[in-house]
């Protein structure tokens, strides 16, 4: 399969890289030998950790246009977006604007300055390749689903060299939005305290951090991807109530999960991801299994508590 984009050397720009994604994916670019850039909400030190950083309003024409021309980067992973699975109205418009208006602006102004790869991360709430419908129903779906739509139409109508990536339900070290499920459940294991959940019904794709990074990398090396929506997952379903019940093990908690204490969220449908096809687009599989993986994470946190930097 050939595979002619080289990370080595190659100026990336980087959105969203103080994130959990990001971060991950900015080191494993430094260690290739890229010139990152990082873009981030907040101001920070124009040099850390070997990627040059920079603060900048992507729903800004003005701004980002500015920032394209002092990074002047190669390859582009747009991972910047307001998360959120809540389904209330007030959350319309700042995933409209962050999600949606923030990826057209950042694509038109790399129509205009041009890029060898554009990679974007949408989300396994958009529609599968070739179908339709969303997997879950939400403003950060819909959203999400939008600029995938756009960033496809930019590469159709006027050549930028797009690939979206479907990342599936990431988690791994260094995850450090607590409320998210696992680092949730896992810290209140550790601390001996009862998690408060939903039924525990809902079915996810799990896939570990290290396996998001090779495969947006991959969606950004790999001959003839421009165009294509890709999944980038396990392919497995499993149960939030089958992860809680492995993390229990785990972390040998005598705390009992309370299922039922939350209320499920409506219109979440279970998607998996369509493995053979990320293989053969890409040439990458996830390599970390789901029991390996919460073992990795357990243990990070577990250490991370230990040292006091995690309260």
């Amino acid at each position: 399969m050939a595979d002619p984009l080289t990370i080595e050397g190659r100026r990336v720009l980087v959105t969203g890289a103080g994130g959990f994604i990001g971060s991950h994916l900015c080191a494993k670019l430094v260690s290739l030998g890229a010139a990152v850039h990082g873009v981030s909400r907040g101001a920070g030190p124009p040099v850390r950790n070997g990627v040059t950083w920079w603060t900048s309003d992507l729903q800004d024409e003005t701004a980002v246009f500015g920032l394209l021309d002092r990074a002047k980067p190669d390859i582009v992973f747009h991972l910047s977006a307001c998360v959120t699975g809540s389904r209330e109205p007030s959350v319309v418009l700042p995933t409209f604007r962050s999600n949606l208006v923030s990826t057209v602006t950042l694509l038109a102004a790399l129509q205009r300055a041009g890029c060898e790869r554009v990679v974007l991360a949408g989300s396994m709430e958009e529609p599968a390749p070739g179908q339709t419908g969303l997997s879950s129903v939400s403003p950060y779906a819909v959203s999400k689903w939008a600029g995938s739509v756009y960033g496809l139409m930019f590469h159709t109508l006027y050549g930028l060299p797009v690939v979206v990536l479907h990342v599936f339900m990431a988690y791994g070290p260094g995850q450090r939005d607590t409320q998210k499920l696992i680092p949730y459940v896992t810290l209140s294991f550790l601390r001996q305290e009862d998690p408060r959940l939903s039924s525990g019904t809902r079915l996810a794709d799990w896939i570990y951090i290290d396996d998001v990074v090779d495969g947006l990398i991959a969606g950004a090396r790999q001959d003839g991807a421009s165009g294509q929506t890709i999944d980038i997952g396990s392919g497995t379903l499993t149960s939030v109530g089958g992860i809680v019940e492995k993390l229990r093990a785990l972390t040998r908690a005598g705390a009992r999960p309370q299922f039922g204490a939350r209320a499920d969220r409506p219109f979440e449908n279970a998607r998996a991801a369509d493995v053979d096809r990320s293989l053969e687009r890409l040439g990458w599989k996830a390599r970390v299994g789901l029991d390996d993986g919460l073992r990795r994470t357990v243990a990070w946190y577990g250490e991370h508590m230990q040292k006091g930097e995690i309260p």
